[in-house]
């Protein structure tokens, strides 16, 4: 099982990937959140002049964000900078879309959006919006058509596990959705947490600052997928905050610092107990712990796990976590 990353895409994270490629992993995906991120092209860019050996990659792409040609030149210019290292993630969108009040695409629409970003990198010209388009770059502007770059997509219910099953090179997974990962070649399944040092408590300040962006994810999601939020230690509290806001601002508050630190909501769910919770909503334990449960998702079909750390000390949650994977292996 191959051990990668992904980074809520800072300013920083062309240093974090140089790390990370350091310490070993195989690949390092960046989030495409405009609302809260840089451009997630220009600082793979730059994350592909820091290195020479980890896979980049974004994930995931939101097709409502862009022009499929728009990113089809970015994957292009990503391939030229970084050869054999590039992968794609697609999703119908989740904080991407969400946060700018946005829903998220139609099943038939992302797969109509792949196979048209797949034709064009193959030097297709394919029809968009009623119009035919190709890439047109010339020699130094890109490299040559076919550009090879696999495709991996972001899918949870049977319509989205079926466009990735006709559609891409794999599946890539969240949320401890691991179900249908041995039905792909490459099953990709994001995971947050930290490695706890020996005593250390779950309501620690580092543990708050390590795993608490990833715990709040159960709240976000909940709450945006219909679920019963309340139903999370602190959820009450979070909620009341939440529905505190005007109605068509609410989505500002849900997503606001979404898988980079704790919002006002989330604190409250935090500081109401929450905190408790954190074993079952992240990968956070001892380091036997969290080898066991990396030899879990393997054992269901997992093939790469991608790690993000989160506080004020990635370097060493990613240094920490990949002690514990490369042990377990």
């Amino acid at each position: 099982m191959d051990i990668s990353c992904q980074f809520a895409t800072s300013l920083q994270s062309p240093e974090h990937i140089a790390v990370a490629e350091a310490l070993g992993y195989r690949r390092a995906w960046l989030f495409d959140t405009p609302a809260q991120s840089p451009d997630v092209w220009a600082m793979l860019a730059l994350a592909a002049r820091e290195t020479g050996r980890i896979g980049l990659g974004p994930g995931v792409l939101v097709p409502s964000l862009r022009h499929p040609m728009v990113n089809a030149s970015g994957a292009a210019m990503l391939a030229a900078l970084a050869p054999d290292r590039v992968a794609v993630a697609f999703g119908t969108g989740f904080n991407g879309a969400r946060a700018l009040g946005a829903r998220p695409v139609t099943w038939s629409y992302l797969t109509r959006y792949v196979q048209a970003f797949r034709g064009l990198l193959r030097g297709e010209t394919v029809e968009w919006d009623g119009s035919p388009m190709r890439m047109l770059h010339p020699a130094g502007y890109a490299p040559a058509r076919p550009v090879e770059i696999p495709v991996l997509i972001s899918a949870l219910g049977p319509k989205g596990l079926a466009v990735a099953h006709e559609l891409a090179d794999g599946l890539f997974t969240v949320n401890n959705e691991t179900d249908h990962a041995d039905e792909f070649t490459w099953a990709a399944l994001g995971i947050h947490g930290t490695v706890l040092e020996d005593g250390e408590p779950l309501d620690s300040p580092r543990v708050k600052a390590a795993a608490g962006a990833g715990h709040a994810l159960a709240y976000h999601a909940a709450h945006e997928f219909g679920g019963d939020v309340t139903r999370l230690p602190g959820g009450d509290q979070w909620l009341k905050v939440i529905t505190a806001e005007p109605g068509r601002e609410r989505h500002l508050a849900i997503h606001d610092r979404h898988l980079i630190g704790l919002n006002q909501a989330d604190e409250a769910a935090w500081a109401a107990g929450g905190w408790s919770a954190v074993p079952a909503t992240t990968v956070t334990g001892s380091p036997a712990h969290i080898a066991e449960q990396l030899a879990r998702y393997a054992g269901q079909g997992v093939t790469e796990i991608i790690y993000q750390p989160t506080g004020p000390d990635i370097a060493g949650e990613l240094e920490r976590f990949f002690d514990v994977a490369q042990r377990r292996s």
